[in-house]
């Protein structure tokens, strides 16, 4: 039986089990409901027809999740990797769809935004968010009620709004080890009735853990990075807000380490150092920074119009050094890059109900742009052999959306009935140049100029059949289409491939799933089953074996992804929760066309799609004690096998098995100093030695995961 049969087979069973009752008990001892905003208006995570992971304000700091990267591993069928050249720079997949490259010129499959405003660029998404209330995490193909279309998933950052009521004050300082020292402060001013300003800054900086022996920065990997946050709110009346915020994110990180590594199933152990080797290691230096201005007028009872308006700007500059002192005394290769973008986003929205409530609805419009350039220099010793590149973009995308739910009188208003449709223009535009340079002889110019323009447009619709079974139980099933638009590729093997640029990928993705809850609202059970049929994939093919800088993106995939997805939170006491989060993937290639004409499928793996994942989380209230009231919470994250390199033929790059267990011990209430909080943490507690990433550079080349680390959090809010 497939999994998705198993899937269909669990809602069916959960379905025929709604007419029992539930066990009587204490309200105080359900599991609190969490609202989200996936849908563009309030509702329960429950009545929300999505696979989607939630955290609260509470669970963000329970878990210290201050940004993208801090979400690894806590999310089944969510995967985030650092890029080789520059750890602040993140590879997003969900359930196997994602991007391994970090162009300009290309998208991503899974959607970043932030307060409803799209994060375009991949480069610098290790940020650090300053003040954030809620973090959402939307698996499968998002279109119809999103700016961008995103084949695999969106995540949403939520922060925290100004409150028109009452002064406020929260801070925190973190102590910890490798000279972990972390301020984070927030601040709410009223200004009179109806304004009111939040500011918040954190600042962190780490020691990395392996030393730099060589000349330049000390350590690899050391953590040196600053955010800030300005939100100004006014809400004149009830019915009309006006919220503008400004976030600004400095990183200063040093690179990451990138040691020579065997192939699966053979590992090394995490180095204290690196080769003394090295020259002139520096810093990376990347500024990302935005505005954005949200309005949102009340119009009728019936109806709300937004207006989200957003720009952001990125600099970034990244460099590695690859493998120096492995294989002799040089590097094997050594890049530096810097990218500059802007971008402009526009979105009206209108969210409506009518015909007596029977029918709610969600219309909009979505203007993007973007221009950006990448220089990158990169070299090979000890010849000395110089490739210089640059690039441009400036790309447009339009688009009309829209979704209805209607709920007919009948069956009790049980039953829901959801269309979307979504209608996209892209163009995008590129330009490159290459050069070259032998030791210290003049630079040449590579014949040809790529100059690319493509224009592209798609229909994305979705649909959705839900059911109350019950209060607490909610069935659905889903088809929705994925849409991602094609681009242009800085690696292409020539100037023309260049020029061919490379067309739209799509996905399909059909879903069954179940929302419940049972024992008065003690045990939440979710569970999602979904196959994807994945075509025109945007594949990266090595043109020249003896130049892995080469590769030509072809539309010459298509695959079937299947999975499973189960979240089950169970509350047996009033202090204790336990969560269990679960995702299983299995992807498969089912054609992959070369230039040639022929299926080369079986050289091909998904990349970043373990076949399982787990999330298990453990939290228990002691009973009160003299010095104040004590929780305390475990959780541990395990992932199976998974590929990294996505040609089998260079090798099979796995990254294997490993599970990670953290903890963290919190004290409150503590008499004489009210709203002051302690907490002890540490996350890796077992030491575990793990690689994040492990890629082909000419030789292996490996990421490895942070060693234990332990620290104390002290916070005072008022």
């Amino acid at each position: 039986m497939s999994n998705h049969m198993t899937a269909v087979s669990v809602v069916a069973l959960l379905a025929s089990m709604a007419a029992t009752p539930a066990l009587a008990q204490d309200r105080a001892d359900a599991i609190a409901d969490i609202v989200v905003t996936a849908q563009k208006r309030a509702e329960s995570l429950q009545d929300t027809p999505i696979s989607i992971a939630a955290f609260s304000a509470k669970d963000l700091e329970a878990k210290g999740i201050n940004g993208l990267t801090d979400l690894r591993a806590t999310v089944p069928n969510l995967q985030l990797t650092p890029f080789p050249n520059n750890a602040a720079t993140t590879q997003i997949f969900m359930r196997g769809v994602g991007l391994a490259d970090d162009q300009i010129t290309q998208d991503g499959g899974v959607a970043v935004y932030m307060d409803g405003v799209y994060v375009a660029r991949s480069q610098g998404l290790a940020m650090e968010v300053a003040d954030l209330e809620r973090i959402e995490v939307l698996r499968g193909p998002q279109g119809t009620l999103y700016g961008r279309n995103a084949t695999g998933g969106a995540i949403n950052f939520i922060t925290r709004k100004p409150d028109l009521r009452a002064f406020g004050f929260k801070g925190q300082v973190t102590l910890g080890n490798y000279d972990n020292r972390r301020f984070k402060a927030a601040v709410n001013i009223p200004v009179g009735q109806t304004i009111a300003l939040r500011l918040s800054y954190v600042n962190q900086q780490q020691d990395g853990f392996i030393a730099n022996p060589g000349t330049g920065v000390s350590r690899w990997g050391d953590k040196d990075r600053q955010a800030m946050r300005a939100d100004l709110l006014w809400q004149p009346s009830d019915r009309f807000s006006l919220r503008y915020n400004y976030d600004r994110t400095e990183i200063g990180d040093t690179p990451t380490y990138v040691a020579f590594s065997p192939l699966h199933p053979r590992t090394i152990d995490r180095p204290k150092a690196g080769s003394p080797l090295v020259r002139d290691l520096v810093p990376n230096d990347i500024t990302s920074q935005g505005h954005s201005l949200t309005g949102e007028w009340e119009a009728s009872d019936d109806l709300t119009v937004r207006s989200i308006t957003g720009y952001r700007k990125l600099d970034n500059f990244q460099n590695q050094d690859y493998l120096t002192g492995a294989l002799g005394p040089f590097p094997l290769q050594k890049n530096s890059s810097r990218a500059r973008q802007d971008q402009w986003s526009q979105e009206w929205q209108l969210v409506g109900d009518a015909l007596d409530g029977t029918l709610q609805y969600v219309a909009g419009f979505y203007y993007f742009s973007e221009s950006g350039d990448n220089f990158s220099n990169s070299y090979s010793p000890p010849t000395l052999t110089r490739s210089f590149t640059t690039a441009t973009i400036d790309n447009r995308s339009y688009a009309l959306f829209g979704q209805a739910t209607f709920t007919p009188q009948a069956l009790d208003r049980r039953l829901h009935l959801t269309v979307g449709l979504r209608q996209s223009w892209d163009k995008r535009e590129a330009t490159l140049a290459r050069q070259t340079q032998v030791n210290s002889g003049p630079i040449t110019i590579v014949p040809g100029a790529g100059d690319g323009s493509r224009h592209f447009k798609d229909f994305s619709p979705s649909f959705v059949v839900a059911y109350d079974a019950s209060d607490d139980v909610n069935l659905y099933v889903k088809a929705v289409k994925g849409y991602k638009s094609g681009g242009y590729n800085v690696r292409a093997s020539s100037i023309d491939r260049f020029d061919e640029g490379f067309g739209p990928e799509t996905l399909w993705s059909y879903e069954a799933g179940v929302k419940s809850e049972w024992l008065d609202k003690r045990l939440r059970f979710n569970a999602a089953g979904f196959i994807s049929k994945y075509s025109d994939i945007q594949v990266n093919v090595q043109s020249d074996p003896t130049n892995i800088r080469l590769t030509d993106v072809l539309n010459a995939g298509s695959a079937t992804v299947k999975g499973v997805e189960m979240d089950l939170t169970f509350a047996p006491a009033r202090d204790l929760r336990l969560s269990v989060n679960y995702g299983y993937l299995l992807a498969r290639y089912k054609e992959i066309i070369d230039a040639t004409g022929a299926n080369i499928a079986a050289n091909y793996r998904f990349t970043n799609a373990p076949r399982h994942s787990i999330a298990l989380d453990l939290t228990y209230d002691l009973p009160r004690l003299p010095l104040g009231h004590l929780s305390a919470n475990l959780n541990y994250t395990a992932q199976s096998d998974k590929y990294t390199n996505a040609t089998v033929t260079s090798g099979r790059y796995i990254i294997g098995d490993y599970g990670l267990l953290n903890g963290r011990l919190t004290l409150t209430d503590i008499p004489g100093v009210k709203g002051v909080r302690a907490s002890l943490w540490g996350r890796n507690l077992t030491d575990k030695n793990y690689y994040v990433m492990q890629f082909n550079v000419g030789r292996p080349g490996a990421l490895f995961g942070e060693p234990r680390t332990y620290g104390v959090d002290l916070s005072v809010e008022f």
